[in-house]
């Protein structure tokens, strides 16, 4: 490993990585494994909680479903990765330096930005006010209490994407005694294909789940939802899955974004305006030959890994490689018991190949897991954390369609 000399003394390389969703966690335990051996470089790991949030069970959660809880020091052991727990208020690319609480001043020499997205609770008046949103554990266990006491009454899942799907069934399930409607401007299940995408449905209507598609809300009030064109539907709880947001520090940070507010990368995932910052998983705006990456967690973990290499092989004064990746599946949970799996061409366009019912939903559960013998296999051997689909030709560079 490579180190900074100057005037013949030896200088640690300080890498700083922000948020331990999916993504960040992932850089930070693959970074960490493969320079554990230097002194000449420190990670730490920044998160504003301890408790790992598994953002793929707080459906679950949100139904009072008790889960293990998750340490990330525990999940770092043995990498010698650093973490720091606190809020990340200000970014200064300028001066390489990260506060947190407002107190303490972190300084880089490298930085990965990983501060994924939250629900988009302020696109629609009365939405931060009435509704809650699956943003944290908090967030799902303050629903579920209210689902808990709410005795009979209607709730509300307002947008019918992949949270709102697994939110509805979740609920219908869990709480047979409540009505449960499901409101979107797409069908749910819309990207996949027609005999997956039917199987969803009756699904849905089985555990009588509402669904109202083709609707956009206008407005959240107390006890009803506002749709465009003046319609309001009774609700005694909203749940709001409709839109994401991502942290604004990026852009005060002076970083360049989209207009989505998310980091800009080149193809090593490098930010275009600040290359000693990588961006990864839903904090940045990924293009492939297809188009720009949405969040998932199929895609983050890739992109954190990949982050990692890319600082090592920099580090060592090697170019960093193109990142490359291709979507394979898209699991959706109905309930405990059931689940539809559409398999993906790379580009994320449904394939003929589904999955549904029983095995559909422990395959669903396998994909839910699969993060921790992941990180388990990487801090043994980092380099099993380096294969995923790559994509083929619809990733290539100059191969968008």
């Amino acid at each position: 490993m490579s180190a900074q000399h100057e005037a013949g003394v030896t200088t640690t390389h300080r890498v700083v990585i922000l948020g331990a969703g999916y993504a960040g966690l992932s850089a930070a335990i693959q970074l960490a494994s493969r320079v554990k051996r230097s002194e000449n470089v420190r990670v730490t790991l920044v998160n504003a909680q301890e408790h790992f949030t598994e953002r793929l069970r707080l459906h679950m959660t949100a139904t009072g479903q008790e889960l293990a809880e998750l340490s990330i020091p525990e999940l770092l052991e043995g990498t010698g990765a650093r973490f720091v727990r606190g809020w990340v208020t200000a970014v200064d690319a300028d001066a390489k330096t990260v506060r947190i609480d407002d107190e303490h001043v972190l300084p880089y020499d490298t930085l990965v930005y990983g501060l994924g997205g939250v629900a988009d609770t302020a696109a629609v008046p009365g939405v931060e006010d009435h509704a809650y949103a699956l943003n944290s554990a908090q967030d799902a266990e303050a629903l579920a209490d209210r689902l808990a006491r709410l005795g009979r009454g209607t709730v509300v899942v307002a947008g019918s994407g992949l949270t709102g799907i697994e939110s509805a069934a979740e609920i219908a399930e869990r709480h047979p005694e409540l009505n449960v409607v499901l409101l979107g401007r797409r069908e749910p299940g819309a990207a996949m294909n027609p005999k997956a995408k039917a199987y969803l449905r009756s699904a849905l209507e089985r555990l009588g789940v509402r669904v109202r598609s083709g609707v956009e809300v206008a407005k959240v009030l107390p006890g009803a939802v506002e749709l465009a064109g003046g319609e309001s539907v009774p609700a005694d709880v909203v749940l709001w899955t409709s839109g994401t947001r991502v942290s604004p520090l990026a852009a005060a940070a002076g970083l360049t974004v989209d207009e989505h507010g998310r980091v800009v990368t080149d193809a090593t995932l490098r930010s275009v305006s600040h290359p000693e910052v990588y961006a990864v998983g839903d904090a940045a705006a990924i293009r492939q030959g297809y188009g720009v990456m949405h969040g998932t967690c199929q895609g983050g973990m890739p992109t954190g890994v990949h982050a990692a290499m890319s600082i090592v092989r920099a580090l060592k004064g090697k170019q960093p490689k193109p990142f490359r990746f291709g979507y394979y599946h898209t699991p959706v949970s109905l309930g405990r018991h059931d689940a539809v799996v559409q398999f993906t061409h790379p580009d994320d366009s449904p394939r003929r190949v589904h999955l549904t019912g029983r095995v559909a939903a422990r395959y669903k559960e396998t994909v839910t897991v699969s993060p921790w013998p992941t990180w388990g296999r990487m801090k043994k051997m980092p380099a099993s954390g380096a294969f995923w689909p790559r994509g083929g030709r619809f990733t290539r560079a100059g191969a968008a369609r």
